[in-house]
């Protein structure tokens, strides 16, 4: 590598540049609040074992995530295990993240949740309670619109006829009731939030948000459920919200689906919010969730923001476990932490990165857990074989062998042929079969589900 007699500064125009007088939370106001093993949990055919869980809650907690969402302990015995092995460690000091549970706005969940924590030797206030409702009018109306019909007393045959506004009013009732029975009974964090936030009345949420506070919630979660937002609508959204509540923390949770849950997470920053949700690798329903590695190197390489704590390079370990526990590979191309973004074969950019790596990359691979490699095929150059020959130089020597243009070339003539010959007899066919069929085989599918049922449905009779 050759050593630059000018600063790399004055040589390139550095992105902070252009987005220095961008305002933020101060770095050590912004508190990473990871929902892999809840969100993450939900991507279609993925389910942790309470070990993995607990293995990935240790992790982490390891790399500086401030706060975990570990799911519905109400929902399966698993899930109550889980929480057991992260609560235990988090009484001993291995786990030191705040732990998040999750409930709907009912009084059924809440205290089973708390009967499950009192089961396994836990008090109330050791867990913060996410108690959570719908927001947007559509969801208010059609999805949960039975159940405040049923709570308010009326018929189910008025559902349709109703007015939104009765669903709007109903809703806050139940809302901020599960809040005040959760806080009555000894817990003393409760998020609240309404799904579909992106597409509701900016208005009514802030009623919404409002009462909760009044009925003792802690933090508010403003939710992008369904990944439809332009950065545009964070903009709309995220300042009416701070400035209704400028001394309280708003939680940002925001889907992929356009590929925008990362920028659009720090863009909700930017106008206040402090506590963005993200999940490793990005996995999650859908198109999954703002991926935490593409959050914080975001904030880190383009605006400074550089989180106190946060464990960078721990990114590629992490990738590579969720890997493993979820079975879903991430693209090789994935930004940050993919397979191939510090892998090089064409013989222009080999040639840059031996000069100097700032010449074709913008991140240090060690930095998040990755390393430089060298690929060689048919777009291969002299530069990237004498560059590992010589790397290998002690080895190459020590066995007779002498680095010179005459073996450079040599080898640049076969590893060029060799390519060519492997691609013309290449075919991908049953690699990509084999990646579907991994996917599909994650879960059980509707032909699984009927042929069960064939099988059971003469037995129940």
């Amino acid at each position: 590598m050759v050593e630059l007699r000018e600063p790399l500064e004055q040589l390139i125009h550095s992105p902070r540049q252009f987005t220095a007088g961008t305002t933020f939370p101060r770095a050590n106001e912004i508190r990473l609040y990871d929902t892999t093993l809840r969100d993450g949990e939900q991507t279609p055919g993925v389910a942790f074992s309470p070990e993995q869980k607990f293995e990935l809650a240790c992790m982490l907690s390891d790399a500086g995530v401030h706060m975990l969402d570990v799911g519905f302990p109400s929902a399966a015995p698993s899930e109550r295990q889980s929480l057991k092995y992260i609560l235990d460690a988090k009484k001993s000091g291995r786990i030191t993240s705040e732990i998040v549970v999750m409930c709907r706005s009912n009084s059924r969940d809440i205290d089973a949740t708390l009967d499950a924590l009192a089961e396994m030797g836990a008090k109330p206030s050791d867990c913060s309670f996410f108690i959570f409702t719908s927001g947007s009018d559509l969801h208010l109306k059609y999805k949960i619109g039975r159940t405040l019909l049923g709570l308010e007393g009326r018929k189910a045959e008025e559902w349709l006829d109703l007015p939104v506004s009765f669903y709007r009013e109903a809703n806050i009732r139940m809302s901020t009731k599960a809040i005040a029975h959760a806080r009555s009974r000894g817990v003393e964090v409760v998020e609240f939030g309404g799904e579909d936030g992106s597409r509701a009345d900016v208005d009514y949420l802030i009623e919404l948000a409002g009462a909760c506070y009044e009925a003792g919630g802690a933090r508010y979660a403003y939710p992008d459920t369904v990944g439809f937002f332009a950065p545009e609508g964070v903009d709309y959204y995220i300042p009416r919200i701070v400035a209704a509540f400028p001394k309280k923390p708003l939680v940002i949770h925001f889907h992929n689906d356009f590929g925008l849950a990362a920028y659009n997470t720090v863009r909700a920053l930017h106008h206040g919010a402090t506590i963005p949700t993200v999940t490793v690798n990005g996995i999650g329903e859908r198109a999954g969730n703002a991926p935490l590695h593409t959050t914080v190197m975001i904030l880190k390489e383009l605006y400074g923001v550089t989180i106190p704590g946060f464990r960078y390079d721990m990114l590629g370990q992490l990738r590579l476990k969720v890997e493993q526990m979820s079975g879903l590979p991430v693209a090789a191309a994935e930004p940050i932490i993919g397979h191939n973004v510090f892998t090089h074969e064409t013989g222009i950019h080999t040639a840059g990165i031996t000069i100097h790596p700032a010449i074709y990359q913008v991140i240090e691979p060690d930095s998040v857990g990755g390393h430089l490699r060298f690929l060689f095929g048919k777009h291969s150059g002299t530069v990237a074989v004498e560059a590992v020959l010589k790397k290998h130089e002690e080895t190459l020597h020590g066995a007779g062998v002498d680095i010179n243009a005459k073996l450079v070339q040599t080898l640049l003539r076969l590893i060029k042929d060799i390519r060519e010959r492997r691609a013309a007899k290449s075919d991908h066919a049953d690699e990509i079969r084999a990646y579907y069929q991994n996917l599909n085989h994650l879960g059980l599918t509707e032909h699984d589900l009927v042929s069960y049922a064939l099988v059971l449905g003469p037995e129940l009779k």
